[in-house]
């Protein structure tokens, strides 16, 4: 999203669950209408006057997918797979989610599905299983950064990208780490910042430029943070 029209939407953890909605304009924030269920981890792409949020974790793992309409959210199909911090890319009516953890706790997920504005569909998994990774791009150029792997979560570099059919592995990132913060302008022009080495500890302030094909090292976050 545009520094300047942006949107989030859920959040917290098991037993501090939110549902609320702030849209910034630039300068400040302002609460809007809530997503039905509250959750977090879910992949959220879209824009926002027309959103997406779809799976998540409540108390397990949900398949729960929204579509904000500028105004609201309201339901929409469910996902196939249940399961929670995938990467997220497209727009509400050409979506993409990827990886995740699903049941039992810290099992990472291949997955992919895509969305097309009124159910999804699962397509070519990514080349490897992981949870805490971040997505952007569209459904047809995509990129899959970071995460973990196994369990209970060993940090990954890899970076895969998404041509619409199937996932090919990039070069990796210059420090391994997952659950950090991707803007994603297209696959030659990304940013990734912050992060952890190991799921609510060791905290990444670095952030990387990618150009398409290789990762450069740029100014670091002030705070370290994932």
């Amino acid at each position: 999203a545009p520094t300047t029209a942006a949107q989030v939407a859920g959040g917290g953890g098991p037993g501090s669950l939110n549902a609320n909605t702030e849209q910034y304009d630039g300068s400040s924030w302002t609460e809007v209408n809530n997503l039905n269920t509250a959750r977090f981890g879910q992949a959220g792409t879209g824009t926002q006057t027309a959103a997406l949020s779809g799976g998540g974790f409540t108390t397990t793992w949900v398949t729960a997918s929204e579509e904000w309409n500028g105004s609201s959210w309201a339901t929409g199909n469910n996902m196939l797979s249940a399961r929670f911090e995938m990467a997220g890319a497209g727009t509400q009516t050409s979506a993409l989610a990827a990886g995740g953890e699903g049941t039992p706790s810290s099992t990472p997920r291949a997955f992919t599905e895509e969305y097309d504005g009124t159910s999804w569909s699962e397509e070519n998994d990514l080349n490897q299983a992981r949870y805490g990774l971040v997505g952007g791009g569209t459904q047809t150029a995509a990129l899959a950064i970071g995460g973990f792997v196994g369990g209970p979560g060993a940090p990954s570099a890899l970076v895969e990208q998404y041509d619409g059919t199937s996932w090919s592995e990039k070069s990796d990132l210059n420090t391994t780490r997952g659950i950090g913060g991707a803007a994603v302008t297209d696959t030659s022009n990304t940013i990734f910042f912050g992060g952890a080495t190991h799921p609510g500890t060791v905290l990444k302030a670095q952030t990387e430029f990618w150009d398409g094909t290789t990762w450069t090292e740029v100014a670091d976050l002030a705070t370290a943070r994932a």
